[in-house]
């Protein structure tokens, strides 16, 4: 897909610029050629700022007490770390762990199991979920449609009061795919402005030997699906991607995410079963659950001691993005407070 590409010299702006550009997008000098298509849907400041508000008002679910935010923190990169599974309206428990948000205009598909390949009508799945939002889009875009709120932004936005579903989409897509995290102190290495620790270094080898094919850098995530040998939930009973293809080579494979903000992104892996980065690594280095799907990089488990895994999560530590994660420009917006004048 064509993509738009602005990059502003070779160092980083602050986030908090992001969403205050026009009819621009900002990324790191080292990353890949994205795959949003900016050609179809161009950001204004008035759509990213209409798809924040949106983002953060419970309106968009039936009884309006659950919003896109409610699993989505910018407090933990955009993800949830209450529960291990995501929680939805009158209380509805889902059956995978809230991915984290970021980075979204390098993915070409979109929830664990890959079923949206368009960033811009993922929503549609959450809205229309019964258990997580049970809002159908004709209601929901009546129930904007009745807003004056609304109807300025939106017109402000498309030049258009007369809101549509399209509109709507394209305005939460506007917003998400400024969401930017490239500001960790591994990105100012990457930049020579910083340096690992002896500790860190020792761990990026370590990381670039067992774990780049799968999450490479700079972004973290190939962007694949793989079976990384977890026995499955005799509860959730998810076959991952399988569900979605009906192929049975894509049994238990689940979308590869992003190493970035690990420390705001726990629980770990899709049914979020794994509550600490040591965890994670003492599966590796353990026994898998053996299927005719498992990734063939992890028949062996990885040798590492006790030290290396200290080693490694101190590199992994490196991409925290405090920045990003505490970028007011991410956050509740202040039109929605209940005594703000724009409403």
């Amino acid at each position: 897909m064509r993509s738009r590409l602005v990059v502003i010299g070779c160092c980083l702006l602050l986030s908090a610029s992001v969403a205050m550009q026009t009819n621009t997008f900002r990324q790191a000098s080292y990353f890949p050629p994205t795959s949003y298509n900016f050609d179809e849907n161009p950001l204004t400041d008035a759509k990213v700022a209409l798809g924040r508000i949106l983002f953060y008002d419970p309106i968009l679910s039936a009884d309006s007490t659950i919003s896109c935010a409610s699993c989505h923190s910018s407090y933990n990169a955009f993800s949830h770390t209450d529960h291990k599974l995501s929680h939805g309206i009158r209380g509805e428990i889902g059956t995978r762990n809230a991915p984290a948000l970021f980075n979204l205009a390098w993915k070409e598909s979109f929830m664990w199991d890959g079923a949206i390949h368009q960033l811009d009508v993922q929503a549609l799945a959450p809205i229309n979920n019964v258990i997580e939002m049970d809002m159908s889009t004709a209601d929901l875009v009546s129930r904007l449609q009745k807003s004056a709120f609304y109807r300025k932004l939106f017109f402000q936005a498309f030049n258009d009061s007369v809101i549509t579903g399209q509109h709507l989409l394209q305005a939460l897509g506007a917003f998400q795919v400024t969401l930017i995290s490239d500001h960790s102190k591994y990105d100012s290495v990457q930049l020579g402005t910083a340096q690992f620790t002896e500790q860190e270094a020792a761990g990026y080898q370590l990381f670039k030997q067992y774990c780049n094919s799968c999450h490479t850098e700079p972004l973290f995530t190939n962007e694949g699906f793989a079976n990384n040998g977890l026995a499955p939930d005799p509860q959730l009973h998810d076959a991952g991607r399988y569900r979605i293809t009906g192929n049975p080579s894509d049994s238990l494979k689940f979308a590869i995410p992003s190493l970035r903000n690990l420390s705001y992104t726990y629980p770990y892996m899709h049914d979020g079963r794994f509550a600490q980065l040591r965890q994670v690594l003492d599966h590796y280095t353990s026994e898998k659950y053996f299927s005719a799907t498992l990734d063939p990089s992890l028949n062996h488990a990885f040798p590492l001691s006790s030290n290396d895994k200290v080693d490694m999560i101190a590199f992994l530590l490196t991409l925290d993005d405090k920045q990003f994660v505490f970028n007011k420009a991410y956050q509740f917006p202040p039109e929605l407070l209940p005594n703000s004048k724009t409403r």
